[in-house]
Order: C-alpha cells, then structure tokens, then sequence
C-alpha cells in the first residue's frame, strides 16, 4: 500500500511540475508591450541612421529573462519598393515561435513570406544588446514583423569561439 502512495506522489508531483514548467515557458514571463506611438517601428537607413516609419495597429510583447523574446506585430502603408530603397536589408534572419496566445505572429508563415519572397527583412537596431540584432519583416501587404536575431558576433559569444575583430565591445548596446 505504501508503494502505490508513493508512485501516485511522484506522479502527482511530476504532473504539477510539467504544468508548472509549461505555465513559466509559454505565459508567466512574457509581458505586454506599452507602444510609444512614436518610435515603435525603426528601421536603418541605407546611410546608417535609424527612422521610423509609419505604422498602425503596434502589438508587443517581451521578457526580461531572454534578449530574444521580444515579438511585434503591426501595419504600415509605406511601399515595400519604397522601404527596400531607402533601408537596409537583414541576411539571413529567421523568425522565432512566439506563445500561441500571440496570435498576430505566426513564425512559420513569416519565413514562409520571407522565403517566397513575398516580404523583405530590414534591420532595424544592430547589437541592441550584445550579440543582438532587431529585425523588421514587411510583406507586401504592408504587415509588419518584429524580433530579435543572435547575430555573428552573439554566436561566438554564445558558443565560446574568440571573438573577432569586427565584434563591438560587449557594452555596446542600447537596452
């Protein structure tokens, strides 16, 4: 009798632990980001300055417990043939799963938009903090994408390789 309260503890507990562990992944750190209004949406110039663009319908969230869980979503009326003109184009970034509950930015269809070449990724803030860039992906719809990209120099960090020449110091970064 002994064994079987202590097996049905050990689920119980695991149980808990699993649920718990989910509820911190998915929910618990995450918080809504309050928009500016201003300066929500940036983007680098081809002559390196940072602007801001028009924008509508700003939705965000974030975590302090990762540099890269920053998501946004929102609109523009800007042209994309007017945004690849003026603005310079991010390589290689790929968009991260954001919560289900985030229902405006669906990874999945963002790369399949990027990859289709039915939206174009621009760069938005080069090392923000150390090793991390912020991205900017418009369709051609005019909806808008955001979020955080490991960049070269944050990979070797993150891996333990020598850093190079070209990395910046590691206090570099805005936030």
């Amino acid at each position: 009798m002994t064994g079987k309260i202590l097996i049905v503890v050990l689920l119980v507990s695991a149980l808990f632990a699993g649920v718990a562990m989910y509820y911190l992944q998915v929910y618990a750190y995450y918080e809504t980001v309050t928009p500016t209004g201003t300066d929500d949406v940036q983007l680098t110039t081809l002559d390196g300055r940072r602007e801001t663009i028009l924008y509508e319908d700003f939705q965000a969230i974030d975590a302090e417990s990762s540099p890269i869980r920053f998501r946004a979503c929102f609109t523009t009326q800007t042209p994309l043939s007017t945004l690849t003109s003026t603005y310079e184009q991010y390589l290689g970034a790929v968009p991260r799963n954001a919560p289900g509950w985030f229902n405006c930015f669906d990874a999945e269809t963002i790369g399949d938009d990027i990859r289709a070449g039915r939206a174009e990724v621009f760069t938005s803030e080069r090392n923000r903090e150390f090793g991390i860039d912020r991205v900017v992906a418009i369709t051609q719809d005019g909806r808008g994408y955001i979020w955080h990209e490991i960049n070269e120099c944050g990979d070797k960090a993150y891996d333990g390789s020598p850093l190079g020449d070209d990395c910046p110091d590691r206090e570099i970064g805005g936030n």
